[in-house]
């Protein structure tokens, strides 16, 4: 999808002072997805006075063919949803190739850890408890799309590690000539690993490089994407490397 920026807003982190600049691109498209219709309300409300333009779903399988359809920059999604949860639009939005690389926002009333592990499993990008604050809900919109806009143009757009190869644009790998089926998350945090072969990123980095500071996430959530991530390199999983007590380590020559 081609884009060009039109717009500029200046905004401020949640934490701190620093300004920075957040680029709109052709007024960037949100779907946000919720039963409730006094919250499907609130959020279109507060992120058409953000700057973007917005889209709505109020049950899971009008979420999918949306999502397919519209193909948004972003997805605010709840759990509880009839028809089919918000979990499970995850999974096969994120088993899609036209759709997996769309960052999901899960939005829900369940604040159980076991809930967000499962949802950071899954490939979300931030999770949001109720009830929210909405400045707080844009900035968390604004922050995860200004991570992924920062990717893209940051550094090299190809990276190898041995029999690893790593497209930054097209967000795929190939190991041994095999595409890789990984989730947004998980390409990061490989990409993350694999620039720096040799040296040790403990969780904190890792958490602050993949997810952000505003991220709501815990230590665990870097091991249960780690764990996935070895399982699904298969045979060249112990290329990445548990350095106790300080993180872990893409090892160095490649895998």
């Amino acid at each position: 999808m081609g884009i060009q920026t039109s717009a500029c807003v200046l905004d401020s982190r949640l934490r701190g002072n620093d300004i920075f600049i957040f680029p709109i691109i052709n007024m960037m498209k949100i779907l946000v997805v919720d039963d409730e219709k006094d919250i499907l309300t609130l959020l279109e409300y507060n992120l058409k006075k953000a700057g973007f333009k917005v889209i709505s779903a109020q049950d899971g399988p009008d979420a999918l063919a949306l999502s397919r359809k519209e193909e948004p920059d972003l997805i605010v999604l709840d759990i509880m949803l009839p028809g089919m949860e918000g979990t499970e639009v995850c999974k096969i939005l994120k088993g899609e190739e036209a759709t997996r690389h769309i960052p999901i926002i899960m939005l829900t009333a369940k604040g159980e850890e076991i809930d967000r592990i499962v949802g950071f499993e899954l490939g979300v990008d931030d999770y949001i408890i109720k009830p929210f604050s909405p400045r707080e809900l844009v900035l968390r919109v604004k922050s995860v799309l200004k991570r992924g806009h920062e990717r893209h143009e940051k550094g090299t757009k190809t990276i190898t590690a041995g029999p690893v190869t790593m497209d930054v644009d097209r967000s795929a790998v190939v190991v041994e000539g095999k595409s890789l089926d990984l989730t947004a998350t998980e390409f990061r945090l490989l990409l993350e690993l694999a620039r720096s072969p040799g040296r040790v990123l403990s969780r904190e980095v890792l958490l602050d490089r993949v997810w952000g500071d505003e991220c709501y996430v815990i230590d665990r959530t870097v091991d249960t994407h780690i764990r996935r991530l070895r399982e699904k390199l298969g045979r060249h999983g112990d290329s990445i490397e548990t350095v106790r007590g300080f993180g872990y380590r893409f090892k160095e020559g490649g895998i």
